[in-house]
């Protein structure tokens, strides 16, 4: 993907602007002075979390796990 080329005076303008388009479009943007390459600002990495144990903490256990949730008598397989 080729860079955005802005020059340095519009880049002091509006360098705020600038920094939110990269890191929204994650495209490049060369700074020029004199159509000379300055910088390159380019989007931060993103963090990568690892979604294993992201919910740790987040439920509560309110009641037997392994019990049924009915009694065998209202089962309708039962039922003869």
């Amino acid at each position: 993907m080729q860079p955005k080329r802005v020059p340095i005076g519009q880049f002091k303008q509006t360098c705020l602007r600038v920094l939110e388009e990269v890191r929204q479009t994650s495209r490049p943007v060369l700074v020029t002075k004199r159509g000379t390459p300055v910088a390159l600002v380019v989007p931060a990495p993103r963090e990568r979390r690892d979604w294993a144990g992201c919910m740790r903490g987040t439920a509560r256990i309110l009641g037997d796990l392994v019990a049924p949730a009915v009694e065998p008598e209202e089962w309708d397989a039962l039922r003869s």
